[in-house]
């Protein structure tokens, strides 16, 4: 008898051989790769690293991820850019909290990157996609920096760029246009080489050409092009300034256990000062800045911390910027305080943007539900200042914009609408180690200082204090955990540049755009599935 072989004892000819299976597998899985690790690229591009260029393959690679994706997959692979990205960078959330927090930070933020995602694969058939996908980039950082409770704009690509060439943009028009030059360049790129691998199989639309090209050359030009507005040339005169360091008993949470230790650390390094200045090896200071929390114990409430202030003071011959935490009216005030060495307090500036699940707990009978032992980590809730910070030493008028308030535009920008020759950023960053937050943020005032063309100031506890010029450069640092001072001249200036003086404009301007891009792409999917039913 004859026996006919069937696809039942021949299962090879229906399903491709195992080896090719698992290799299909495996290419449907390198956009995702792609994604994830284009994501940790662009973290890789931010400080401490000097990296700035990175962010330009790491956007061309996200969008080479995203081109012609359905709003499902746009989603995920979005979602793993945004955890390759966030998950490295914000590590530092969790240096004494642990990990939970800085897992669903992270995972909350990268909701917002998923969704950009979506949008740019929406549009990323259009002609002039790098612009429309730029675009929307800068829409989902403006989304990110407002909700929820306030916003949280760390890790905008601006503030990766520091030391980059596209850095001068930001006194064009402040973070958004800086982010947005570097995301179309990069976005740019990756059309320049789609292109050019397309040019093998046939004829390149000379309209696609350009705008891939253009895409590239116009955030570089406009970046040489806006260095004119960059200076460090004082317009004012010049202020002797003092920037201390006083150092914490111990990193971490408890650093402030021993609050008494912190104020007389910072008080015998400004009485160092004060004997260097008595000696003849330092410059008199016409003002002293000391970092935020610098005096836990509120000078107010307590005469023997009120007159270790005023007898450093009186030692050094100048007045002092204190940070304290201070009780009025029932409310507790993360504060700076303008002390005069003969008439004491003057003036004070109570922080405006206080940080959620740090300085304030939201949602806190939730929050306590499933796990009192954060309710515990924040008793009290600090409340918000109304009035923007700006101090008058004498003739020089300082801007605040205290530690976490450096991350948000409206902050520091109209401490210089108000008047301020130049900005100093008090912090508070022994809470995370010797993690690189504290680099990051020093990044952020450099940004700042270009900005708004001003000299930037970074008085922190633990370091890394400095003191930024107007054109971005670190003229002087400290190290970390070491007390330490710094006693230089530093340019005044009292020009605006266009950033300050068109605030939200440009960032309007690009959400405008972002939403022509998404309203044309989805003119075309309706008129797309009309043609399909007809």
């Amino acid at each position: 008898m004859t026996v006919t072989a069937t696809s039942v004892d021949r299962p090879d000819r229906l399903q491709p051989p195992p080896a090719k299976g698992v290799r299909a597998r495996l290419i449907r899985l390198v956009p995702a790769l792609v994604s994830a690790l284009s994501g940790v690229l662009l973290y890789v591009s931010f400080p401490p690293r000097t990296l700035w260029w990175l962010a330009l393959p790491a956007f061309a690679g996200f969008a080479w991820a995203l081109r012609g994706r359905t709003w499902k997959t746009a989603l995920g692979l979005g979602y793993l850019f945004g955890l390759g990205f966030l998950l490295p960078l914000l590590v530092w959330t969790g240096v004494e909290v642990g990990p939970g927090p800085w897992i669903a930070l992270v995972v909350i933020e990268a909701v917002y990157v998923a969704l950009v995602g979506v949008g740019i694969a929406a549009v990323s058939r259009l002609p002039g996609r790098p612009v429309w996908a730029a675009a929307l980039w800068t829409a989902g950082e403006a989304v990110r920096a407002r909700v929820p409770f306030g916003g949280f704009p760390w890790g905008k690509v601006a503030f990766g760029q520091a030391d980059g060439v596209f850095l001068p943009l930001a006194a064009l028009g402040g973070t958004p246009v800086l982010g947005f030059g570097v995301v179309l360049c990069g976005f740019g790129l990756y059309e320049i080489v789609r292109l050019l691998l397309r040019r093998r199989d046939g004829e390149v639309r000379r309209s696609a050409a350009v705008v891939a090209l253009l895409s590239v050359a116009v955030p570089v030009v406009g970046a040489v092009g806006a260095r004119a507005l960059v200076s460090d040339k004082a317009e004012a005169g010049t202020a002797t300034v003092a920037v201390i360091q006083g150092n914490v008993p111990r990193a971490g949470l408890e650093f402030n256990a021993q609050r008494r230790a912190v104020l007389d650390y910072h008080a015998r390094e400004t009485r160092r000062l004060a004997a260097e200045v008595e000696a003849g090896r330092a410059p008199r200071p016409d003002f002293v800045l000391w970092p935020e929390n610098s005096s836990d114990i509120d000078p107010f409430a307590a005469p023997d911390a009120a007159a270790v202030i005023q007898g450093v003071a009186e030692a050094i011959g100048a007045p002092l910027s204190v940070g304290s935490v201070v009780e009025r009216d029932g409310r507790l005030l993360n504060e700076q305080i303008l002390w005069d060495p003969v008439k004491g307090p003057l003036q004070t500036y109570d922080k405006r943007q206080v940080q959620p699940f740090g300085e304030y707990l939201p949602m806190r009978s939730l929050i306590g539900a499933i796990n009192s032992e954060w309710t515990s980590m924040v008793r009290q809730d600090f409340s918000r200042g109304d009035k923007p910070g700006v101090f008058g030493f004498g003739r020089v008028k300082v801007g605040l914009a205290t530690c976490y308030e450096a991350a948000f535009d409206w902050a520091v920008r109209d401490t210089v609408t108000h008047g301020a020759q130049m900005i100093s950023v008090p912090s508070n960053n022994a809470t995370f180690d010797r993690s690189e937050m504290t680099y990051q943020q020093l990044a952020m005032s450099r940004v700042r200082a270009v900005e708004h063309s001003r000299t930037v100031t970074v008085p922190v506890t633990s370091g890394v204090s400095a003191v930024i010029m107007p054109d971005g450069r670190v003229a002087r640092h400290t190290g970390m955990f070491v007390p330490a001072h710094i006693d230089m001249k530093v340019p005044l200036r009292t020009s605006e540049t266009p950033a300050t003086r068109l605030g939200i404009l440009p960032e309007l301007a690009l959400l405008l755009v972002a939403a022509g891009g998404l309203g044309w792409a989805g003119a075309v999917a309706v008129r797309g599935r009309r043609g399909g039913d007809a």
